[in-house]
């Protein structure tokens, strides 16, 4: 089986969760891939780049993948086009992300980062700001999670109190999917108050047989 990790928007193999996963799972027999989603060039992300990226390391194996926020949302939409991933897991995905996140730039920040095709972005990985194309938000439009069918067995672990994609992006993601387990978490968007938890979960529902 191949094991993949996807860290979320403005994140790095170095996250907080991606090492706390490969400390846990690398012991117990189980080690992720875990690609750097930023390219070499944050500026020119989009979605549809990521997609291509992390295609590339899928072989013919089985594979599975665990994505967080950002990273979920990526998850879940190229286990809806390779046949060959086996399972899922999704922390806090992004499901509508943009719907959550334009609302908290101002208009005038909006209008002028449409008009001159970039903006400066926090990037956690980074710690610093770093400038994003309009592009980003351009191809993001052209995806819509609550239209992907493939019946891949997902576990979804998301914060009730997550500031940045409530609980309900997920609870009505699962609500028409039988093969969607959601596990709800009185945490926040980045699960670190339950990070212990999340991981066993995940751990457990990977290596189920």
């Amino acid at each position: 089986m191949q094991y993949i990790y996807l860290h979320g928007f403005a994140s790095s193999p170095r996250s907080f969760k991606a090492r706390r996963f490969q400390a846990y799972c690398q012991p117990r027999g189980l080690t992720f891939q875990i690609p750097d989603l930023n390219g070499d060039n944050f500026q020119q992300l989009t979605l549809t780049r990521q997609l291509e990226d992390v295609a590339q390391l899928i072989d013919d194996r089985p594979a599975a993948i665990l994505g967080s926020s950002l990273g979920g949302l990526t998850a879940a939409i190229l286990a809806d086009r390779h046949p060959n991933i086996e399972r899922i897991v999704l922390l806090a995905p992004a499901f509508g992300f943009l719907s959550h996140w334009l609302p908290t730039f101002d208009r005038d920040q909006l209008d002028r980062w449409q008009r001159t095709g970039t903006t400066s972005i926090f990037h956690y990985g980074d710690n610093c700001d770093r400038d994003l194309d309009y592009a980003f938000v351009r191809d993001l439009e052209r995806y819509d999670a609550y239209q992907l069918t493939r019946s891949v067995p997902t576990l979804m672990i998301h914060g009730v109190r997550d500031e940045v994609i409530p609980i309900a992006a997920s609870r009505m993601y699962a609500r028409d999917r039988d093969w969607v387990e959601l596990v709800e978490l009185d945490s926040d968007h980045s699960l670190a108050s339950h990070c212990h938890i999340s991981i066993a979960q995940s751990f457990e529902f990977l290596t189920r047989s």
